[in-house]
């Protein structure tokens, strides 16, 4: 009785009037949002006063693109819609390369912005941007509110389409005279989405088909991408791949869809990939792609890649299949769902000498740094920060050689372990979107490992950490140089730098000191210069009862290895360090 009274009392305050603002905020409550990435201006006002009165918390980054970043943090670890909100003008480009970053990995974020009033629109007006026209390329799907009246259904439709079939961005861009609009809103919606349908199920006769294709096959390896974190699959495609006896090698993105500590598991493949997961992928006879779309950081030249392979492609997104690597069986499919039909009755085969073939090539090609050297080696940190974290930790790199170095090192067992940016390779991304993954879960292990160069491009966002009392390790490998386009120099271009050196000569020490930064944003920090001085640095960031930094100097002239050049197949990996 009580909880029919109170639905009441909620249906009563929905028919008072209200603006359109207070109703936005109204729908993100009722869609189960508990925090807003949210930076205020003028077009953008009215929403902040209404998440005044609100249930959600609200988290101020010190930039548009920190709380775009944090959104998709915590969306990445939880695999939520998260929300960022900014103002018009310069307050939704700031968001832009956030917005970018999550459509090309499939993260369901939803965006709103302020805009200014409609009859301004058009006449480039004070901080006027066409932010649906720039977000266009970058966006799942936008929204132009031009009445309050319309504000519920676009809320529902915008979480519906963010987290359904492939996930992603949608924005909704809401004029400021139309927030101010006062109007008795809707209760109750319908979701009409006509043309969109993103359940697909594959149908007996292709789950046969792929099943045939397994019996007639001698060697098997899985191809899993991302869509199998995203599509909540792994169970599934562990089951699967113990059941069939069929290796997996997973893609940057998929890192965590299959446990690494598994005798099946050949780590993750492309160009910083293992040497044993590149073999396999390329010279099998059976490749089963399960949610990974062929980025050209997998296949290299597409012609060589899995030449010899057959190739069966599961994917929720038509517009993968045949796109960029061609499919001889290519299916449109939940990945949850098709994996299940194929645990229903599997069979499984030894593939004695395929499975002999894949032990020789890891222990030919063992993923490896000299241990033995007493300078302190990038490889040796992240080795350290996994056995001391037992292997438990939320990994957030930002982008560079720590990020490879970061997936390489560190033994990945559960999905969303990995946070990283794919598609996009944003720098960064690490410190940002650690703060949004701590946020979403205050009781996990967040580390976030950063070069000094991406460090320094979001180092505002310490604010943030402060203020709302973020728990978050961070760790920056400084080796003073822009590391990953340097080794590009050093292969490629006879180590001529070209702009990538980021030390000051003038300055006798290590520019900038990150740990007198740190200390002014109130966060305790420690420099580390040896190797013997690791493990203890490690364990006090680790037991630390609040943020932490580890300023760990390294050398620049330590490449990630195994490289495969730019244009070149998995035959011309580099392995040598010299």
């Amino acid at each position: 009785m009580t909880d029919s009274k109170d639905e009441n009392r909620k249906q009563d305050n929905w028919r008072k009037e209200m603006k359109g603002a207070e109703i936005a905020i109204k729908c993100l409550e009722r869609e189960g949002v508990d925090v807003v990435f949210a930076y205020p201006g003028g077009a953008s006002m009215e929403f902040h006063q209404a998440l005044c009165d609100s249930s959600i918390d609200v988290i101020l980054p010190r930039n548009e693109q920190g709380g775009a970043f944090a959104a998709a943090g915590y969306s990445r670890v939880s695999g939520r819609s998260g929300v960022c909100m900014a103002t018009s003008g310069p307050g939704a480009t700031n968001l832009l390369t956030g917005i970018a970053d999550a459509y090309m990995d499939s993260v369901p974020l939803v965006i709103l912005t302020g805009q200014i009033p409609k009859q301004l629109i058009g006449k480039t007006a004070f901080q006027e941007t066409d932010i649906i026209g720039m977000t266009r390329p970058i966006i799942k799907h936008s929204y132009l509110v031009m009445d309050a009246r319309d504000i519920s259904k676009t809320v529902k439709e915008a979480f519906y389409i963010a987290n359904t079939g492939r996930p992603g961005p949608v924005l909704i861009d809401v004029p400021k005279d139309v927030q101010q609009q006062k109007v008795i809103p809707e209760l109750d919606v319908e979701l009409q989405l006509r043309g969109y349908s993103p359940f697909k199920k594959a149908s007996d006769v292709e789950i046969e088909t792929v099943k045939e294709a397994i019996a007639n096959s001698e060697k098997p390896c899985i191809y899993a991408g991302g869509g199998i974190i995203t599509g909540e699959a792994s169970e599934e495609l562990t089951k699967f791949a113990r059941s069939y006896n069929i290796p997996v090698v997973t893609t940057l993105m998929g890192v965590g869809g299959f446990p690494e500590d598994d005798p099946l598991s050949l780590k993750w493949l492309g160009m910083h990939g293992s040497v044993y997961a590149n073999n396999a992928a390329n010279e099998c006879d059976l490749l089963l792609a399960f949610g990974a779309r062929f980025d050209d950081r997998v296949t290299g030249p597409l012609k060589k890649f899995a030449a010899g392979a057959k190739i069966v492609h599961i994917d929720i997104d038509r517009s993968e299949i045949n796109k960029n690597k061609r499919a001889d069986i290519g299916i449109i499919s939940d990945i949850k769902y098709f994996l299940s039909r194929l645990n229903e009755k599997p069979f499984k085969k030894e593939y004695a000498e395929w499975h002999k073939q894949l032990k020789e090539w890891k222990e030919k090609y063992p993923l490896t740094y000299n241990k033995k050297t007493k300078e302190l080696l990038p490889q040796k940190v992240i080795d350290t920060i996994y056995r001391l974290s037992g292997g438990d930790a939320v990994i957030v790199p930002s982008v560079g050689q720590h990020q490879m170095w970061a997936a390489q090192y560190f033994n990945y067992t559960k999905p969303r372990q990995l946070l990283t940016s794919g598609g996009l390779g944003a720098m960064g991304f690490g410190l940002p979107s650690a703060i949004g993954a701590k946020v979403a879960y205050p009781d996990k292990n967040i580390i976030c490992i950063s070069g000094d160069g991406s460090f320094q491009m979001n180092i505002q966002e310490l604010g943030t950490v402060h203020s709302y009392e973020v728990n978050v390790k961070i760790v920056i490998l400084n080796n003073q140089h822009l590391g990953m386009v340097a080794q590009w120099e050093d292969r490629f271009y006879g180590s001529q730098r070209g702009d990538t050196v980021l030390v000051n000569q003038r300055v006798k020490r290590p520019y900038p000191d990150f740990c007198t930064i740190a200390k002014g944003y109130m966060i305790p920090g420690r420099e580390v210069y040896k190797k013997s001085e690791l493990e203890d640095a490690v364990k006090e960031m680790l037991e630390a009862d609040g943020p932490f930094i580890l300023d760990i100097h390294t050398q620049y002239y330590e490449h990630v290895l195994p490289m495969i050049p730019p244009g070149k197949s998995y035959k011309e990996i580099i392995i040598d360090r010299e």
